[in-house]
């Protein structure tokens, strides 16, 4: 999940006389603005910054974590990652895009491969289930790898194998049968108790334990993605400065 879309500042990097200030994240993840006019320097500063440049050529070069978004951020030669390159939307956290990984019907486990950013095969279900939604709540299924808007209307805890995994419970905004919907309660009681008992069987015949917990209203589900996109910012904002 990405960051916050009203920010309209969090952080500058780089000397006091020649900032780089981060804004407005959701515009192809940020925008940079550097001063326009050039700056003047002596021959002796022009000499330091040429030995400094050749140190660094000759240095090692250590992994950028986000060598595909800087790309991309001054070329479009690369293609589009769906975890960094796809904007939350300016109704974030309350309506945002979303990508779907697993179509409704499905027997197999598709996630997004973080670093190639391609949808992968994870695991065929072990159970004889097959997945009763979208990973996005729609009365079709959908493709993997499409992305659409979607309105987050309650958060279902869960722990799998020890871990927190929640999931949140979302309508895609611009279904004419869904679009009107604004929390979980509004949903049949019997199309809840059908996503709980999926997650609750579909990896028991792997051996592994999952417990799900009674769904909560809309405004945790938000508080969740708020708190995701916060940390997406925050890792944006530390990748740039190491």
């Amino acid at each position: 999940m990405k960051r916050a879309a009203n920010w309209d500042r969090i952080g500058e990097i780089g000397p006091a006389d020649r900032k780089v200030r981060i804004t407005s994240l959701p515009s192809s993840l940020f925008n940079i603005s550097v001063p326009s006019s050039p700056i003047k320097m002596s021959d002796e500063t022009k000499t330091q910054e040429n030995e400094v440049v050749e140190a660094k050529r000759q240095a090692p070069r250590a992994p950028r974590l986000n060598e595909r978004i800087l790309s991309s951020l001054s070329k479009r030669t690369v293609a589009a990652h769906p975890w960094h390159d796809l904007e939350i939307g300016p109704g974030a956290p309350r309506v945002f895009n979303v990508v779907v990984e697993i179509t409704k019907g499905s027997k197999v486990k598709y996630e997004l491969d973080k670093k190639t950013g391609l949808i992968k095969v994870d695991r065929i279900l072990y159970s004889s289930v097959v997945y009763p939604h979208n990973y996005v709540l729609m009365q079709e299924p959908v493709l993997p790898g499409c992305f659409l808007r979607a309105r987050a209307i309650g958060l279902m805890p869960m722990i799998d194998q020890g871990e927190k995994d929640d999931k949140i419970i979302a309508v895609c905004a611009d279904d004419p049968e869904y679009m009107h919907y604004t929390d979980i309660r509004e949903l049949a009681p019997h199309r809840l108790s059908e996503i709980r008992r999926f997650f609750e069987d579909y990896k028991k015949n792997e051996n592994k334990e999952v417990a799900v917990n009674d769904f909560l209203p809309s405004n945790s589900a938000v508080e969740a993605i708020q708190y995701s996109m916060d940390l997406y910012a925050e890792y944006i904002l530390h990748t740039l400065r190491r």
